[in-house]
């Protein structure tokens, strides 16, 4: 290949080991660190802490409607599902993993990604969900919660609403 610059020659195979280590970084599991800068969850008003109103309330594992509190979740997220799939029936303040291991709620992606393998790795680097910082510095992530509801995650359908002007639709005035 013979060009105006000597060094451009060098640029398919520069381009194409970029990919390669790209892709094989984006594809593992380990590439990221366990731990993610997020905000606090989105918790409802006067729910959080847990414990204030769990507080040595006995655990009913029964899979019941809820008619006291928390009458308004309906659980749409999975088949036969029930809260402590996910929350710590020992501390109501933390989360379960399936593995039993405890996490706080600012950890919740964690709980999320056991199920969603595929959306979590996209997460962890930035593909699905927001993420804002610097390429080269610390990034904060949104949880999985601040755009999806943990107990009816779909998204809800949205009003669609017309395009937005553009610049050279616009009338423009003259002197």
């Amino acid at each position: 290949m013979k060009t105006s610059n000597p060094g451009l020659w060098l640029l398919p195979g520069l381009l194409l080991a970029a990919v390669a280590f790209c892709g094989s970084t984006w594809a593992a599991d380990d590439a990221m660190p366990g731990k993610f800068s997020v905000p606090p969850p989105p918790f409802s008003e006067g729910i959080y802490p847990c414990s204030q109103c769990h507080q040595g309330m006995p655990v009913n594992r029964t899979q019941r409607k809820l008619e006291q509190m928390h009458d308004d979740i309906v659980l749409k997220h999975m088949p036969d599902g029930w809260c402590f799939n996910c929350h710590n029936p020992d501390n109501r303040d933390t989360l379960r993993l399936a593995s039993g291991r405890i996490v706080k709620f600012e950890e919740s992606y964690q709980l999320c990604g056991q199920c969603h393998g595929p959306v979590f790795r996209d997460w962890k680097v930035g593909l699905h969900g927001k993420r804002t910082g610097m390429w080269n510095g610390e990034k904060q992530y949104l949880l999985c919660v601040h755009c999806h509801s943990p107990h009816d995650p779909v998204f809800k359908a949205l009003k669609p609403l017309p395009p937005p002007v553009k610049p050279s639709d616009s009338v423009r005035m003259r002197p």
